[in-house]
């Protein structure tokens, strides 16, 4: 049986805050909190542009801060270019690289500045790079169950990209309800479909979600054969596209109390999980 991966997406849920600067050392607290709990991996930074994501400009200090002597929990940092892959790909602590490839045109110029035609071009030389500092690719395909921007989305356009990411060597796929219009049919469908035709790829769930939406989209996922579920405690973040204020990510809390009432297997410690929540409630 298939282990059940819990990626908890802290860089996920500060990245959008412009208010403030969150200070490295209540960052680093805060994921070192989440470092003990059991997650499988942790997606704590980026090196994308600090105009861009003002955020994010600590990630390289953040790293030196972590304590990573006693897990076994992975790092993962977005990167949405070549500079940032390479930057990111000098530091050993980082085990995963994520890239944001849209499947709409519209929000692939708006996240990263890039045609998807140019984005293809950059995944695969991330993916070298990646190959050669002995570290994986996890593509994150944006819009993956359909987009605001009025461009061409249906089930087919999916399966198509899917196959062209898979050509490009593409191991790690997390589709992404970017704006939280998923619904369980089409992750039903997209899940048992793509995960029969491609077995060498592990496809992944960044769900983002309305707080009475998130059980359908879960129980939906882990029936069509998901094993790969990406969080962030509360909800906290998502994306600043999404027009409803209460569409964020998927509460990890949500998913640990999913699994525990199916009784599916997880490796989150109870009592390390309630010390992280404590602190994200410091943090945000």
């Amino acid at each position: 049986m298939t282990k059940l991966k819990l990626i908890e997406c802290p860089r996920d849920a500060m990245q959008g805050i412009h208010q403030r600067f969150i200070p490295t050392k209540d960052k680093a607290q805060y994921i070192n909190a989440l470092l003990r709990v059991g997650f499988d991996t942790i997606d704590f930074g980026s090196f994308v542009s600090a105009r861009a994501i003002p955020q994010m400009r600590d990630t390289a200090e953040l790293l030196t801060m972590l304590d990573l002597r006693d897990t076994n929990t992975k790092l993962l940092a977005i990167v949405a270019n070549i500079r940032g892959a390479q930057e990111a790909a000098k530091f050993e602590q980082i085990h995963y690289l994520g890239y944001p490839f849209s499947i709409s045109e519209n929000f692939q110029m708006r996240n990263t500045g890039k045609t998807i035609r140019e984005s293809v071009h950059i995944l695969e030389e991330i993916i070298h790079i990646a190959d050669k500092a002995g570290k994986k690719v996890v593509v994150y395909m944006s819009m993956g169950f359909g987009n605001p921007y009025g461009d061409p989305w249906n089930l087919d356009i999916v399966s198509e990209w899917t196959e062209k990411l898979a050509g490009l060597g593409t191991e790690i796929l997390s589709l992404s309800d970017t704006v939280g219009t998923a619904k369980p049919s089409h992750i039903s469908t997209l899940f048992t479909g793509l995960i029969s035709q491609y077995p060498t790829i592990e496809f992944g769930a960044h769900l983002h979600t309305k707080p009475d939406e998130w059980y359908e989209k879960v129980a939906a996922a882990y029936a069509s054969g998901c094993r790969r579920f990406d969080g962030a405690i509360r909800g906290y973040g998502g994306c600043p596209m999404a027009k409803d204020s209460l569409t964020g990510n998927m509460p990890t809390e949500k998913l640990i109390s999913y699994f525990t009432s199916q009784q599916v297997p997880i490796a989150v410690h109870p009592i390390r999980f309630e010390t992280a929540y404590n602190e994200a409630l410091k943090i945000f």
